[in-house]
């Protein structure tokens, strides 16, 4: 562990306020945030938090790097982008590591999260030699229409625990080519590895002779979030959590006209018809429910099986979960680690609690491994769509399984909850597929069919 930290330049104690670079603020009154490992409850490091006046510093000295960003050219900014790829794929190893050792997802989702990084990395390299206008004719005589686009200046990066680089990543490499300026403000869960792709990508800009383009601030949501949010001076802000987070940060920036750009939670459901090819149906539903330990706004909450094939895929599923391994996500062998924090274990015991109190009945799991660390069993729960807890997302791995017997109403179930991230259906009949895709199908932003290992080779 100390060798990772240490080759991604993270220490004991840090600090939790960076203007790009390595021009940390050295502020030690605002408070300590521990990060705390999930896997055995043990302290990784520690990160002094960021004062409001920190926060302001970084603003001035961000808003001063935009004149200056702004006026290089795309293509150029394109190059230190591809620079900042390569570099993370030097260091995929360690911060792939350092996302299992902190956030606790195993080893191989750590390391694809920072191959998403280095992917839109690369994407936005192509997009830096494509940020085109058009040009339009006008009905007035000697005179020329056309649009170019502008930077918007400072964008604010507001990342939840479970994707701790990536998202990041996502927003900053493309508002960069862009030519604003990134300021990035991580979960408290997981800081240091904020602090890591700080130190990975900002070495390259200073080797390049530029500083203050990507900016970190860490601290509590109900203070420097909330500064943030509230901040005419950041145009823009992106976050990525809860709906209830979500909606706070629309209406504040909202009511500034300000631009958000949300992305919230889920409660992604996969409809499994009487024809569908159980060899592809139920190691999905197994990594969809399972992976991340049920953490991700992707993950698979619910499955909606025809009544004909319902008992055997409860069956399969059943027998699937009890050859998952959980424990270490350092270890290749895992293939579930733990839940973040005794919060969410917290959440975890009360959503089964509610769901047998509305009538649901645990056909699997719903218990606390005990031991060190934050393992839960992965939860199977028969249960009702209508029932509350259904309707409501947690963060944790339960699947609620429930029984339908027309394609249209399994496509009623589907989109009767009020989140519509993604969706799935596994059937091997061309008329249900089409059901599901058309414009009374799926109402998520994904619409997913036949989605599996197999069917992506």
């Amino acid at each position: 562990m100390n060798n990772i930290l240490k080759d991604l330049g993270i220490n004991d104690i840090n600090y939790g306020s960076c203007i790009g670079g390595d021009d940390w603020l050295q502020n030690k009154d605002s408070g300590i945030i521990e990060s705390i490992n999930p896997t055995n409850g043990k302290l990784i490091a520690k990160v002094y938090k960021c004062s409001e006046n920190d926060y302001d510093t970084v603003i001035k000295k961000s808003s001063e790097a935009f004149d200056e960003w702004r006026m290089i050219p795309a293509p150029k900014r394109g190059e230190l982008i591809r620079l900042m790829a390569n570099a993370l794929r030097e260091n995929k190893d360690l911060l792939g590591s350092l996302v299992a050792l902190e956030m606790g997802k195993i080893k191989a989702e750590g390391d694809g999260e920072v191959q998403e990084m280095i992917d839109i990395a690369d994407f936005a390299v192509g997009l830096s030699r494509q940020l085109y206008g058009l040009t339009m004719h006008s009905e007035r005589p000697l005179h020329r229409m056309y649009e170019q686009w502008h930077p918007l200046g400072n964008v604010g990066i507001i990342s939840a625990f479970n994707f701790p680089v990536a998202v990041w990543a996502w927003n900053a490499f493309i508002a960069a080519v862009c030519g604003d300026i990134s300021i990035w403000k991580p979960s408290s869960k997981t800081t240091l590895c904020a602090i890591a792709v700080q130190n990975i990508c900002n070495n390259v800009l200073k080797d390049a002779g530029y500083k203050g383009i990507f900016n970190l601030v860490i601290g509590s949501g109900s203070i420097i979030g909330e500064k943030m949010i509230n901040d005419s001076r950041v145009p823009l802000i992106s976050a990525t959590g809860s709906t209830r987070m979500g909606k706070r940060i629309g209406e504040a920036v909202g009511s500034r006209l300000g631009k958000v750009i949300l992305e919230l939670g889920g409660n992604n459901a996969i409809i499994v018809d009487e024809t569908a090819n159980m060899e592809l149906v139920v190691p999905a539903i197994a990594f969809g429910a399972v992976g991340t330990a049920g953490q991700r706004c992707t993950s698979t909450r619910r499955i909606i099986a025809h009544s004909s094939i319902y008992d055997r895929l409860i069956a399969s599923l059943i027998n699937a979960y009890k050859q998952v391994k959980i424990g270490d996500p350092l270890d290749e062998n895992t293939l579930m680690g733990p839940l973040i924090d005794q919060g969410a274990i917290d959440d975890y015991l009360n959503a089964i609690k509610i769901a047998e109190n509305e009538g649901g009945t645990v056909l699997y799991g719903g218990k606390v491994i005990e031991g060190e660390g934050c393992f839960v069993e992965p939860t199977i729960i028969e249960a009702k769509n209508s029932y509350q807890i259904v309707q409501d997302e947690t963060f944790a791995p339960i699947l609620y399984v429930m029984k339908y017997d027309t394609i249209e109403e399994a496509i009623k179930l589907q989109n009767s909850v009020p989140q519509g991230l993604s969706s799935s259906i596994f059937t091997n009949s061309i008329m249900n597929s089409e059901e599901f895709l058309s414009a009374k199908g799926s109402d998520c932003g994904i619409a997913n069919v036949n989605i599996g290992k197999k069917a992506m080779r």
